[in-house]
Order: C-alpha cells, then sequence, then structure tokens
C-alpha cells in the first residue's frame, strides 16, 4: 500500500510538472512506452521502479542506448539525474548534441568533459555538479542550432551555437528534427520528471 501510494504521489507530480507552461511527460513513470533500444537486439540495462528510469551497468559491463520514438525540433526538455561518483553518461538534443553526464564532484572544478558539458564541444561555464546520490536537474532549450542549459540553477550554456554532431550520434542530419536519447553503454545513471515542450520554429 505504502509503494501504491508513494508511486501514485510520483506520477501525479510528473503531471503536474507536465502541465506548467505546456511541458509534456517523455516518460510516464511506470515502463519504458515511447522510447526504444538504440540497438534492439542489445543488452537492455534499463528498469523502473518507483516513478525512476535508471540504467545499471556494471564494471566493465556495456549497456544499450535509450531513444525517445518522437522526434523534436524546437524546444525546452526538463529532466532530473543522479549518477555514482565516476560514472558517464549523457542526454542527447535531437539525437546528436551530447549534455555530458558525470559523477564529477570530487573534482571540484570545470574540465574537458565535465558534468553539464556540450560533449565535445564546449566546456560549461561554471561548476555546478551535485555530490553522488543527489539529484540534479537540467533545462535544456535548443532552438535552431543554439544551445541553452541551466544545471542546478546555473546556466552553464547561453545560446552557444552547436551545428555539428558531438560523437555517438544517431545521424548528422543536424537541420532536420531528432529523437532524444538517453546514453546508456558505459555508466550507471537514474532519471526521473522528464518533461518536454516544443516551442515554434523560428
Amino acid at each position: 500500500m505504502k509503494l501504491l501510494t508513494t508511486l501514485t504521489t510520483l506520477l501525479l507530480a510528473v503531471a503536474a510538472l507536465a502541465d506548467d507552461a505546456g511541458f509534456k511527460p517523455l516518460f510516464n513513470g511506470q515502463d519504458t512506452t515511447g522510447w526504444r533500444l538504440r540497438k534492439p537486439g542489445g543488452h537492455n540495462s534499463w528498469s523502473v521502479a518507483d516513478g525512476v528510469l535508471k540504467n545499471t551497468v556494471e564494471q566493465g559491463q556495456h549497456g544499450t542506448d535509450l531513444v525517445s520514438d518522437a522526434k523534436f525540433w524546437n524546444f525546452t526538455v526538463k529532466f532530473e539525474y543522479m549518477v555514482p561518483d565516476g560514472s558517464n553518461s549523457g542526454f542527447y538534443l535531437r539525437g546528436r548534441h551530447e549534455i555530458q553526464i558525470l559523477g564529477d564532484f570530487a573534482k571540484g572544478q570545470v574540465a574537458k568533459g565535465s558534468n553539464g558539458a556540450i560533449y565535445n564541444h564546449t566546456v560549461p561555464s561554471e561548476f555546478a555538479s551535485k555530490p553522488a546520490g543527489e539529484w540534479q536537474t537540467v533545462e535544456a532549450t535548443m532552438i535552431g542550432n543554439k544551445i541553452t542549459v541551466i544545471l542546478n540553477g546555473k546556466k552553464i550554456h547561453d545560446n552557444v551555437g552547436c551545428d555539428r554532431a558531438t560523437g555517438s550520434e544517431l545521424d548528422k542530419n543536424v537541420t532536420e528534427p531528432g529523437s532524444f536519447f538517453l546514453q546508456g553503454d558505459h555508466g550507471t545513471v537514474s532519471f526521473r520528471n522528464l518533461v518536454v515542450k516544443e516551442l515554434p520554429k523560428e
């Protein structure tokens, strides 16, 4: 009964967040409806429990990326994630531009590939990581080729032009709408409260 109450509370919270200013859920909190494995025959390391989507990858193992069925052009996407120390993942905008997810709180400073970086493109303007085991928040907006990212309340990218794919992309068609994808091949990571608001074409 307690578990059911907790799950209901989480689902209501997601629905409330989604209703806020036109945001819609990308993850329903119950299963992976609306998402597919990047490689259909790949190892499925994803699970859902208590409103959390978790990718569990043990040392030396590999999982499989999770790709949204829906594609997007201009949008604001919000999500929360949590990673252990040293774990490595990413959230891909249009399936081509990776927002780095890295358990790097112990480092205490920005470096190439830091948490929140536009991978292989732009380092964050300041260090904004939280410790392992804490939920971190992202709000990312992409309009045309410009990316703005707020990590844990700090604006770490402000209208950064990104007109190329940044690595491990689904394709290189940067002038077309694309899926979101959650990197699942080499690091444990948890996600919750994934919502998106589509914005008008420029």
